[in-house]
């Protein structure tokens, strides 16, 4: 019983990054449309707003847990970059670059600080009584 409410709180938490990034992705790309934004004045902008998401789906994921969060905010991020990079490889036919690995590695540390907060915010355990 233990392992289906993790599983459903990593999946909570990927569900959050996924709408995040959706959502910035519509944002943005709107944005770069209708204005004279280049892609690279907004680089930084993005990839800070990557953490943010990864870090907030970290905290719903080790929220919803309540109990070992830098598990589940690391299985959060190790997910979402499994996910990424089956895009990338199945799409694109390629492997991440150094510098992708590198931001991916930052992003499952992130989403574990997200995790840990979110259990120490929520509670912690739930009571067996």
């Amino acid at each position: 019983m233990e392992s289906k409410r993790l599983g459903l709180a990593i999946m909570y938490g990927l569900i959050t990054i996924f709408m995040f990034a959706i959502a910035t992705s519509l944002l943005f790309s709107l944005l770069l449309r209708f204005t004279s934004l280049q892609e690279s004045s907004v680089a930084w902008i993005i990839l800070t707003l990557s953490f943010i998401t990864l870090f907030i789906g970290g905290f719903v994921s080790g929220g919803k847990g309540r109990e070992k969060g830098w598990m589940l905010g690391g299985a959060t991020g190790g997910a979402y970059s499994l996910i990424i990079f089956l895009f990338q490889y199945l799409g694109n036919d390629s492997l991440f670059s150094m510098n992708q690995l590198f931001f991916h590695l930052g992003f499952i540390a992130v989403a574990m600080l997200g995790g840990i907060i979110g259990v120490n915010l929520s509670g912690g355990k739930i009571s067996k009584a």
